[in-house]
C-alpha cells in the first residue's frame, strides 16, 4: 500500500491532511487539558488574574483550533471508508 500512496497524489494529498488534522487535533486537545489542569490550579488558590487569563486564552485557543480537524477528520476517514469498500468490491455509501 505505501507504493500506492507515492504514487497516486489524491492519496499523497489525504495523507498529507490526515497528519495535519492530527497535529492540530493534538493541539487543540492539549489547549483544553491546559485550560482544565489551570482551572483546578485557579480553583485550588482564590482564581489568581494569571490564572483565569491562561484558562481563558486556552478555552479560547481550542475553540478556534478545534473545529476545523474535526470536520476534516470525519472527512479524511469517510474517503478511507469508501477506499476500502471500493477495494472490497463494493460500492460507496451514499446518500445516507
Amino acid at each position: 500500500m505505501a507504493g500506492v500512496v507515492n504514487e497516486d497524489p489524491v492519496l499523497r494529498r489525504r495523507a498529507r491532511v490526515a497528519k495535519l488534522v492530527q497535529i492540530a487535533q493534538r493541539a487543540g486537545y492539549g489547549c483544553l487539558l491546559a485550560a482544565m489542569v489551570v482551572f483546578g490550579i485557579a480553583a485550588a488558590t482564590s482564581f489568581p488574574h494569571w490564572a483565569v487569563t491562561t484558562c481563558v486564552a486556552a478555552l479560547i485557543a481550542a475553540c478556534v483550533i478545534l473545529p476545523v480537524p474535526i470536520v476534516l477528520g470525519y472527512g479524511v476517514r469517510a474517503a478511507q471508508r469508501d477506499e476500502d469498500r471500493a477495494a472490497r468490491g463494493l460500492p460507496p455509501r451514499r446518500g445516507h
